[in-house]
């Protein structure tokens, strides 16, 4: 049985379809993974705010973004310098990996760098880093990181939110959390 689809329906499909590879290509800034280099991923980004080499060439830069740094973003280089990936990490999905025995090292290769600076607190042996994020549209929120002291592994995590208000003017929340594979 064959079906039929309106003029109408399929140019709709056609429009939304066009619609969602414009913004992708818009959040993206025009990076492309396989033909992008470091230049260009430079260019679009400025400079990475933490890199590091892995053993096979390949690198991983991490650039934090938006208004007060809600937003950041991994790219990850290939060993021949061309653009594998770019993906927005300040989100839960990223949150829910930091798990209790992880170092510092480990969370900053997978949140980049912290928001604010990190707070100690001496008589409970806690070294606190934070990540202001958009949780939401119009909601800004921390993401806390606890490691103890001594051994800079992670205690646990929590998150509060952002109690300074919006200011007129203040650009609005908003996660762009892109994925390009």
């Amino acid at each position: 049985m064959q079906t039929s689809v309106s003029p109408a329906r399929r140019a709709g499909v056609m429009v939304a379809a066009l619609c969602l590879s414009a913004c992708a290509a818009t959040s993206s800034g025009g990076l492309t993974p396989g033909s992008s280099t470091v230049s260009d991923v430079e260019a679009r980004l400025g400079r990475p705010a933490m890199a590091w080499k892995n053993d096979d060439g390949s690198r991983q830069l991490a650039f934090a973004q938006g208004p007060q740094g809600t937003q950041t973003f991994m790219v990850f280089i290939a060993p021949d310098g061309r653009l594998q990936r770019v993906v927005g990490v300040l989100n839960e999905p990223f949150f829910s990996q930091i798990q209790p025995g992880m170092t510092q090292e480990q969370v900053l290769r997978l949140l980049g760098p912290a928001s604010t600076p990190p707070a100690t607190f001496a008589r409970t042996g806690t070294l606190t880093w934070s990540w202001l994020h958009c949780a939401s549209p119009n909601l800004m929120q921390y993401f806390n990181v606890h490691f103890d002291a001594a051994t800079g592994q992670v205690r646990a995590t929590g998150q509060h939110p952002w109690m300074h208000g919006y200011l007129p003017g203040t650009p609005p929340c908003s996660p762009r959390n892109i994925d390009l594979s």
